[in-house]
């Protein structure tokens, strides 16, 4: 009886641990649990689009050309007669799908090789420190550009996969660099020399031992990756190297006769300006909160 009911009580227990872990970070980090909800409700926007959109993103009304903000069209329609609201809406769908893939895959990758770095040491760090340095001579829209221009374009389940290399490889570096210092001090723990000196394999000590001690700098590195990303993306589009038509997406609505109608129709630069500037904000927002609470210096019992 006492198995069984510990078994029950477990998952509760995590579930309630969970639950009083968002309690806390909301009433400590109330500008960072508000940039949090606006993220998923951006989320939850871009998934249930075709729901809560107005109209198709792609249908035109030549009727309605360049129409200013109205209760027919909250922010208006562009110069084919689409309204701008429903795009901005699937627009936050492929930002979304971009930034965090991208994000998910620069911090994986820039933890892979600090962590190692940090790890392993010698002349293995010094290839690997030496490399960064490289990338990071670099800038990145400009490896951005070469690495999209190089690779063209490759679709697969509705995202450019190429796309995604392009805008996460350039920030890897950075990843890399400030992992590999929150690893170094991790490397230098007598956990980590216990576990090596017990013959464990060099897998299981980085993976098992230091990993886990390392997912609060790497999940604040997410954060501030997603914002990046946004605005890589945005550019990448507005250059016309990014998203193409008829792809919603806040950068590709930026560009073309947007600029050049500024003065006669602002709407059509200021709404998707004003999604991608509020959105960065909330994940640069979001990552700052991480970073303080998940801080031990800064928590509190």
């Amino acid at each position: 009886m006492s198995e069984s009911t510990t078994t029950l009580e477990m998952p509760q227990a995590a579930t309630m641990s969970n639950w009083g872990a968002l309690a806390r970070f909301a009433r400590r980090q109330p500008l960072g649990a508000a940039a949090a909800m606006f993220l998923v409700v951006l989320l939850l926007a871009g998934i249930f689009a075709p729901q809560v959109a107005p109209y198709h993103p792609l249908d035109t009304n030549y009727d309605a050309i360049l129409t200013p903000p109205s209760w027919a069209h909250w922010m208006g329609t562009d110069e084919y007669g689409r309204d701008i609201f429903s795009r901005v809406i699937y627009g936050a769908r492929t930002a979304l799908m971009l930034a965090v893939s991208a994000s998910l895959l620069g911090c994986t990758l820039g933890a892979a090789i600090g962590i190692s770095s940090a790890y392993f040491g010698g002349k293995y760090d010094t290839i690997m420190q030496r490399g960064m340095d490289i990338m990071l001579a670099i800038p990145g829209i400009v490896f951005a550009m070469v690495i999209a221009a190089v690779l063209g374009r490759n679709m697969m389940w509705g995202l450019d996969v190429n796309l995604i290399l392009a805008v996460a490889i350039p920030g890897v570096p950075n990843v890399a660099r400030v992992l590999r210092s929150a690893a170094l001090s991790v490397r230098s723990m007598p956990y980590v020399d216990a576990a090596a000196a017990a013959g464990f394999s060099h897998g299981r000590i980085i993976f098992g031992h230091m990993a886990p001690n390392l997912v609060a700098p790497w999940l604040v590195l997410v954060s501030a990756f997603a914002a990046q990303a946004i605005l890589l993306e945005s550019a990448l589009s507005f250059l016309g190297i990014g998203v193409v038509e008829p792809t919603p997406a806040w950068g590709l609505m930026l560009t073309g006769q947007s600029t050049q109608l500024f003065v006669e129709a602002p709407w059509l630069v200021i709404f998707p300006g004003l999604a991608v500037s509020v959105t960065v904000f909330a994940f640069s927002l979001l990552g700052d909160a991480l970073r303080d609470f998940l801080d031990p210096r800064l928590r509190l019992s």
